[in-house]
């Protein structure tokens, strides 16, 4: 699902609000990568270089999109939201379901 944004340019305590939640998602999707690799190598599982086939691999790439599709999703949120009381609160904007 595509958000669509507002007409106006987002504020600047929005566009922090943005790099923030960017920063902290990939502070602990890295963390989380780097700790799986870490077990699966100490585990003889996989060696370091084996991940970079997998780019190849169609099952991987879908979940690859699936999770790149939710995640700008949530991050639309943050620039679509709005602090006009009138506004429904996200949770209960059509589309975002949680």
């Amino acid at each position: 699902m595509i958000v669509e944004l507002p007409d106006t340019a987002p504020d600047a305590d929005r566009l922090a609000s943005l790099v923030f939640e960017l920063a902290s998602e990939l502070h602990a999707e890295r963390a989380r990568r780097i700790a799986l690799e870490c077990a699966l190598e100490d585990a003889g599982v996989l060696k370091a270089d084996w991940i970079d086939t997998w780019q190849a691999d169609e099952r991987f790439e879908r979940r690859c999109q699936a999770a790149l599709d939710d995640a700008m999703d949530r991050l639309m949120r943050i620039m679509a939201e709005s602090d006009d009381p009138r506004v429904p609160l996200r949770r209960e904007a059509a589309g975002f379901e949680s």
